[in-house]
């Protein structure tokens, strides 16, 4: 199965009395693939409780990792942001 992980970010540079002067927006897609996974382990996972508080009911950097066999792209994407493309795409300058 392959699943596609897209984060959506907003930066806004406010000027004068903090109104919003510019808006840049951007996306991140990663595609994961999981392994064929047998029901008795799908189950024992779901008992663990971990996929619970999980927006796409696994954590790749718990137990669901273990379910992953290729990912495509940004791995801190999945993780939860998108952390170098943010630091890539934001305006330094504009932070002076």
């Amino acid at each position: 199965m392959r699943l596609q992980v897209i984060t959506g970010v907003a930066l806004l540079y406010g000027g004068d009395g903090g109104v919003v002067e510019r808006a840049h927006r951007f996306h991140e897609s990663t595609s994961v693939s999981f392994a064929q996974l047998p029901l008795r382990l799908i189950e024992a996972y779901v008992a663990s409780g971990e996929p619970m508080d999980k927006a796409g009911g696994y954590g790749i950097q718990g137990l669901g990792g273990s379910f992953v066999c290729r990912i495509e792209g940004c791995y801190h994407n999945v993780v939860g942001f998108p952390m170098h493309r943010f630091c890539v795409e934001l305006d330094t300058d504009r932070l002076r």
